[in-house]
């Protein structure tokens, strides 16, 4: 049984907890049945398998009889991944979530570079100015990865993409999504240049103040869509490299949406009018 002073432990709690342990070890911490299936799903390799020494009633080297099915399926395909029986108080100190799931994995992690980046002829791609609330970046990725983009942007110090938060809001599809992050503006300046002309690429913004409001603007695919910091917006150098800004109209009291929410909206308007000129 693993206790605290263990390497194991010390290991699995710094993926949970630590961007620089993430990044050094090329790991991360995965804590949700859906998340760990859709890690399985896009092939990640899972280095660990951990659950409570409660759910251990089978001999050793077995699958824990305590776990379901599902549960007891992973640990018998993944024979590389380790087994850790960890102590129960220490494994709910693991977990986020008052009621813990089953069993935690940790997983290698996928790095992307830019040069790397392999785009369609009408790609959409979304960029996220220093993005600061990790529910929201994960919000933000289930959304595009539903709405079919191809590669989202992180510019700036913004929380890290494979932080288990971030994992979790996203419901897994993170895995499924090339998510990279870009070290300086100029890197930005010379991908958009490189992409105006290959296929033409629009830049827009989104921000309450933008000046043109959604159901006109002309979002259309090859398309790099930008949202900005939670509390800030867009940075300045930013609005200069848009074609245009955004706005989405409210009758309400509030004078703004949630980042990840007014995305989603953009997002879907895109989607909707890319399928509608397809189903024409």
């Amino acid at each position: 049984m693993i206790h605290t002073e263990d390497a194991e432990f010390q290991i699995v709690q710094a993926l949970k907890c630590s961007r620089t342990k993430r990044a050094a070890l090329g790991e991360i911490f995965i804590e949700g049945t859906e998340s760990v299936k859709m890690a399985v799903k896009a092939g990640l390799e899972i280095t660990r398998i951990v659950t409570a020494a409660s759910k251990f009633r089978s001999p050793v080297h077995a699958p824990p009889a305590g776990l379901s099915q599902w549960a007891r399926d992973l640990i018998r395909t993944k024979p590389g991944a380790r087994l850790l029986e960890m102590a129960d108080g220490l494994y709910k100190n693991l977990c986020d979530r008052q009621e813990p799931p089953e069993l935690l994995v940790t997983a290698r992690r996928r790095t992307r570079a830019l040069a790397d980046l392999k785009l369609g002829a009408n790609p959409f791609i979304l960029l996220f100015d220093r993005p600061s609330d990790m529910g929201n970046l994960g919000s933000v990725i289930r959304s595009f990865n539903s709405f079919g983009g191809d590669a989202l942007f992180i510019l700036g110090h913004g929380v890290d993409p494979w932080d288990p938060k971030v994992i979790r809001a996203s419901l897994g599809s993170v895995f499924f999504t090339p998510v990279l992050s870009l070290r300086s503006n100029g890197e930005l300046d010379g991908f958009i240049a490189e992409q105006k002309k290959l296929n033409a690429l629009r830049v827009w913004g989104t921000d309450s103040g933008g000046a043109v409001p959604l159901s006109r603007a002309p979002l259309e695919r090859p398309l790099l869509l930008v949202i900005g910091n939670e509390a800030r917006g867009m940075s300045a150098a930013l609005k200069q490299i848009c074609d245009g800004i955004i706005n989405i109209p409210l009758v309400g009291n509030v004078n703004s949406l949630n980042v990840a929410c007014a995305a989603s909206v953009c997002m879907w308007e895109l989607y909707r009018r890319s399928f509608d000129k397809h189903t024409e």
